[in-house]
């Protein structure tokens, strides 16, 4: 399996980023190569970028897409696209059919979550990398990077793509609480996420949150820790493959969709797994 023609856009007025050269790059790269599907990965920048462009170019645009696949159509007599994405708070699954092919005209633009899907494990071998010009005029942006602050963070690893996440949420009942979380998530080599509501009580910063109206993660392991499981929320985490909720109401909704449960306070909980895990790192070292 491989990449049969890679193109490549270098222009310095791409650097630092703008939406609006971003967009006008991307636009002059598909008419050169007049794509049936154009994909682009869910993050902050694509979700900028791929709405301007479908409107720039005509296109349907689908977000947030979890599957997809390509299927014929006999009464179309071509090709379409299948894509799934999630609906009504994560509650349902929304099935679409995008046409494809000369009739169409235009292509179909897809949002993938994160970690939807799993990385591919092979060597890929690319074929032929060209190289494509395109004419930028730097007036275009509407805005100019100033300044760039990082964020300080003891997060080893991104939350969007952690394998583990030990998460928060108002049944923390304070910062001080969010300790625990990061010793037990620093003992499993993972991220330390919350919900909305930690986040809003200014407990943690804005960019731990999880849910809707946060970062959709897709992680291996999700430990939800005082949180109650509000739709929103679960929107954020309904891709992860396997959810262990530690809750002190045993009517939570997060028990709905937790593959294991356990009612208890977090207080003694959380200090017996850290000790589980460290019993068990002695006696397993790597």
């Amino acid at each position: 399996m491989g990449i049969e023609r890679l193109l490549v856009v270098a222009h310095p007025q791409l650097e630092p980023y703008a939406p609006e050269l971003y967009v006008s790059a991307s636009e002059q790269l598909l008419s050169v190569v007049r794509p049936d599907v154009v994909l682009f990965p869910g993050g902050a920048i694509a979700l900028e970028i791929a709405p301007r462009l479908a409107y720039r170019i005509g296109a349907a645009i689908v977000t947030d897409v979890v599957g997809l696949r390509g299927e014929s159509v006999s009464s179309y007599e071509g090709e379409a696209l299948v894509l799934i994405k999630p609906v009504y708070g994560g509650k349902a699954h929304a099935v679409l059919v995008a046409l494809l092919g000369d009739r169409v005209g235009t292509p179909v633009i897809v949002c993938v979550r994160p970690r939807a899907f799993d990385p591919f494990e092979g060597c890929l071998s690319v074929s032929r990398v060209d190289s494509v010009d395109v004419a930028l005029d730097p007036s275009a942006a509407r805005a100019r990077l100033v300044e760039r602050i990082r964020e300080v963070s003891a997060m080893e690893v991104p939350l969007e793509e952690a394998r583990i996440i030990v998460s928060g949420g108002r049944g923390i009942g304070g910062p001080e609480g969010f300790r625990w979380l990061q010793e037990l998530a620093q003992r499993l080599g993972g991220a330390v996420g919350a919900s909305r509501a930690a986040c809003d009580a200014g407990w943690v910063p804005a960019s731990w949150q999880i849910g809707q109206t946060g970062k959709k993660v897709a992680p291996d392991l999700y430990i939800a820790i005082g949180i109650s499981g509000a739709s929103q929320h679960i929107v954020g985490i309904s891709k992860a493959k396997c959810i262990v909720a530690i809750n002190t109401d045993p009517k939570a909704p997060i028990f709905k969709v937790a593959d294991f449960g356990i009612v208890g306070d977090y207080h003694e909980v959380v200090p017996a797994l850290v000790a589980e895990v460290d019993r068990l790192c002695e006696e397993h070292p790597a």
